[in-house]
């Protein structure tokens, strides 16, 4: 088997979301296979291409018709290829580093922002009616306290143990995962891989946005995937709020009992 190719899925996030896991991820590692050797081209370049992507295929989204549509459609997947490579390519090459892993984070959460918001627009050209802004509003309101919520958390657990995160990275590498399926596996392994990934559905994070976008801008129905985008945050965001709060109060406990 070609070493290089072997390395390269060895980068491939074991955690990787829905769509992404089984389709981004792998079209990454074959773009990156062509062009991980050319030093010119840096992860943080990709990072930042994949986000000019982005705001293109927005802009094309906001333009409105079938043909911006589909090339939107076409370049939000590009894109989250690019998103996939920039990673992929600091581990192949050991040259991750805090400031990149920031900038791709943060410009994931932009992403999200103006890709809801276009097409929130998009539906209110259609449709005249407000409602479509107000659901990609909801949308993205409770996307993002599914991230405030987790820092919160670390912020308030800090206060009370300033070992937590260190806590956190050991209970981490003992549920590491091990690799299941790709490279050097059959076919059945592959398989039996691929439908346990598609649970994955029900997460409803940016790799299930990605594919989501993409269907209902090439087939048209916009409204009624902000529906289900902002009743799934909706749930989401709270959910993970309740939850994390019942863990703050469970170590709470724990704490004043010792």
């Amino acid at each position: 088997m070609n070493e290089k190719l072997t390395c390269l899925w060895a980068t491939k996030n074991k955690d990787d979301e829905w769509w992404s896991s089984f389709v981004t991820s792998p079209l990454a590692i074959a773009v990156n296979y062509l062009v991980v050797d050319i030093q010119w081209i840096n992860p943080n370049l990709i990072t930042l291409i994949s986000f000019i992507t982005a705001i293109i295929s927005a802009l094309f989204i906001v333009a409105g018709g079938t043909v911006n549509f589909i090339i939107a459609a076409i370049l939000i997947h590009w894109s989250h290829i690019l998103d996939c490579m920039d990673g992929q390519m600091a581990r192949y090459r050991k040259t991750s580093s805090p400031l990149g892993g920031f900038f791709d984070k943060l410009t994931d959460q932009i992403q999200v922002i103006i890709w809801f918001g276009s097409v929130g627009y998009a539906a209110y050209t259609q449709t005249q009616s407000v409602l479509p802004v107000f659901l990609a509003f909801t949308g993205v309101a409770f996307y993002s306290l599914r991230g405030y919520v987790k820092y919160v958390t670390i912020y308030t657990e800090m206060s009370r143990d300033s070992g937590y995160l260190e806590k956190l990275s050991k209970e981490a590498s003992r549920v590491k995962k091990k690799e299941t399926a790709g490279l050097g596996h059959g076919v059945l392994a592959n398989f039996c891989w691929f439908m346990g990934e598609q649970k994955k559905i029900f997460s409803f994070d940016e790799g299930v946005f990605v594919f989501m976008l993409s269907l209902a801008l090439i087939i048209d129905i916009l409204t009624p995937m902000l529906w289900v985008f902002a009743i799934s945050q909706l749930f989401h965001g709270l959910a993970r709020g309740w939850q994390r709060g019942c863990q703050i109060g469970r170590n709470q406990v724990v704490t004043n009992k010792k």
